[in-house]
């Protein structure tokens, strides 16, 4: 039933109206006139009656800001009613001592061209700067520190480093940045230039470097680090990974193992979707690696012929044997850093140089001992090579001659080599475990003592990767489970936290890091390819 059924008026009352009503004679139309104005006038009072009644029960159920108050002589008898009403629901504008824009008073003064509104907080604990925080005490806190000795801070300055932290870890979306700078957004002020108009606008754009100036120095002790989803989730390997590497780009992984197969994945973290896969029949991958222009891939097992891989035209090329050699194995190689040459392991100490672009041999070096392990250095014009007599040869590849020969301290057999970035430090890894850090320098100087060794694994050493700023090295051994461990250089120590005591790295064999440091995949023999992200580095 409806709200104007409900206020209607019973039907007997109606019929008892019209029997009340004096009759008028025919002939007086005036009379009929001033009858019909008269029931018109007493209809409009009784709809305007029954509208004021609804009107109240509006505003008794939803309240003044659905049916505002309407001040005049037709309402001043509801006025009360609908303030009752109101009082259910109200306009919080206690901030209109601080905030201009709330001002009825300032609104008509009010202009988009306003620059001058300053918002201030409404509320300041004045217990912030009477209270220090220990950030060192506490393994969680540590991340906030900016020096690696400092401990105490102010309240004030703790809570600016925690709002800086979340603004790293949650960067802001894509969409929302602003891709061009708008020309008609310049201040037209005649003191400042527009290069300056720009710089200010570029501040007002973020918060991010007012709060806590950016930093790219590594702390030591923890890392922060997240476990993602498996590179290769999508196709897992049906035997052990012996190569992860990233492409230059960032995104592109390849991965390859006993399986005989390569894999292509685009890494994003969250589905890291499959691309391509090759399987070459006849060989077993020992390892892959790709030319650092990204055009090829390199891929070689326990063959006297190696693979390679036209990224461009998807040609599979089948090279080899080595013309002039009988290597029965071409397994163990290295690419050099400016893809002109490719240095396989060979048979009684030799190092087979190979040409990328025409994959014909154009030079050999010669060890006193066998070869196990290679390393470029500075551009590829330098190679260092180590074996079974535990000595570390450099090699000038502009002149085919050994520059040095040093003997790795404490080492009886070689088993791994790696260069930093630069080419300013190398690593050395042995049977035993040992990893020596060195100055190469000072190596080359005649300086032996190693910067610093490194006793945390067991087995024989058997991978090593510096990341692109060489403040990590990885480091691993394939004989004992989780046995992975990330050194911090410029302290030369180990991030204890990693890896975590409950997780499952199974026989680590090959690591790589991403081109900008945000991530890093864990090839094992498991067939998978663990992927983490690195938080202090912001691109992949």
């Amino acid at each position: 039933m409806s709200l104007i059924s409900q206020s209607a008026r019973p039907k007997k009352e109606v019929n008892k109206t019209k029997r009340d009503e004096p009759e008028v004679e025919e002939g007086n139309e005036a009379d009929v006139d001033a009858l019909k104005l008269k029931k018109k006038k007493r209809g409009e009072e009784l709809v305007k009656k029954q509208v004021k009644e609804m009107k109240k029960l509006e505003n008794f159920l939803f309240g003044s800001l659905y049916s505002p108050v309407e001040f005049g002589e037709d309402n001043q008898v509801d006025a009360d009613d609908t303030a009752k009403g109101s009082d259910l629901f109200f306009t919080d504008r206690s901030a209109d001592t601080v905030l201009t824009v709330y001002k009825e008073d300032a609104a008509d003064d009010f202009s988009e061209d306003e620059t001058d509104l300053q918002i201030k907080p409404v509320w300041v604990d004045e217990e912030e700067e009477r209270t220090t925080v220990n950030i060192a005490k506490l393994n969680r806190l540590r991340k906030l520190r900016k020096e690696e000795e400092e401990s105490v801070i102010s309240g004030s300055e703790y809570v600016s480093r925690l709002r800086a932290h979340h603004i790293k870890l949650n960067p802001g979306t894509e969409w929302a940045q602003v891709d061009s700078k708008s020309k008609g957004d310049r201040s037209s002020d005649d003191e400042l230039t527009d290069e300056e108009n720009e710089d200010f606008a570029d501040v007002l754009r973020t918060n991010e470097d007012l709060v806590v100036k950016s930093s790219s120095k590594l702390l030591p002790g923890h890392i922060e680090y997240s476990k993602l989803v498996d590179a290769n989730i999508q196709d897992p390997s049906n035997g052990p990974i012996h190569s992860v590497q990233f492409h230059r780009n960032g995104q592109l992984l390849l991965t390859a193992g006993l399986d005989r197969k390569l894999r292509f994945f685009q890494v994003d973290g969250k589905r890291n979707t499959k691309i391509q896969s090759i399987f070459l029949e006849e060989c077993p991958i020992r390892k892959a690696s790709f030319l650092p222009d990204g055009s090829q891939v390199i891929l070689s097992g326990r063959r006297k012929f190696f693979y390679s891989f036209d990224l461009v035209k998807a040609k599979v090329d089948k090279i080899g044997p080595l013309v002039g050699r009988e290597e029965k194995s071409l397994e163990f190689f290295e690419v050099s850093p400016d893809s002109k040459l490719i240095a396989f392991v060979g048979n009684e100490g030799y190092i087979l140089l190979v040409s990328t672009k025409t994959k014909q041999l154009v030079g050999t070096l010669k060890m006193n001992g066998t070869i196990r392990s290679l390393a470029f250095a500075e551009d590829g014009q330098h190679l260092l090579s180590a074996g079974g007599d535990g000595q570390v040869y450099h090699w000038d590849l502009r002149t085919m001659t050994c520059l040095h020969k040093g003997v790795d301290e404490g080492c009886i057999n070689s088993s791994a080599l790696c260069t930093s970035p630069g080419g300013t430090h190398f690593a050395a890894g042995s049977d035993s475990g040992i990893v020596n850090i060195y100055n190469r320098e000072e190596f080359l100087g005649g300086k032996r003592k190693p910067i610093k060794t490194i006793a945390n694994l067991t087995t024989k050493v058997d991978f090593m990767k510096f990341n692109h700023d060489s403040q990590i090295l990885a480091i691993c051994s394939n004989m004992k489970k989780s046995s992975l461990k990330l050194i911090h250089i410029p302290s030369y120590t180990v991030f204890s936290n990693f890896p975590s005591a409950n997780s499952s790295l199974h026989y680590p064999r090959s690591i790589d890091f991403s081109p900008g440091g945000g991530f890093m995949a864990v090839g094992n023999a498991a067939g998978k390819v663990l992927l983490y992200k690195l938080h202090h580095y912001q691109h992949a």
